[in-house]
């Protein structure tokens, strides 16, 4: 069964290749959805997977990339149907 969540990560997530990196790891997990940068400083992503891959990608998400520091992670449930993961225009 397919998990959709909603992301919201605050901290040092822009400007350290926060998107490309969680793209790159959505697509190895098989993860689908997509991630953008809010003009608040934020990142929003939604992710959709079966629930190893939703967690996988959490766990991930907590840490991010070499230069990025996440001080918060808000996980909302969500629905959404997407074909793969791609980058959208800041929000």
């Amino acid at each position: 069964m397919t998990e959709v969540r909603r992301l919201v990560i605050s901290g040092i997530v822009q400007g350290v290749g926060f998107r490309y990196a969680m793209t790159a790891q959505a697509r190895l997990l098989g993860i689908t959805g997509w991630v953008r940068n809010r003009r608040d400083g934020r990142v929003e992503a939604m992710i959709a997977g079966d629930a190893a891959q939703v967690e996988a990608m959490l766990a991930w998400t907590c840490i991010g990339p070499a230069g990025s520091s996440v001080d918060e992670l808000i996980v909302e449930p969500a629905v959404g149907d997407f074909r793969d993961f791609e980058l959208r225009p800041t929000a």
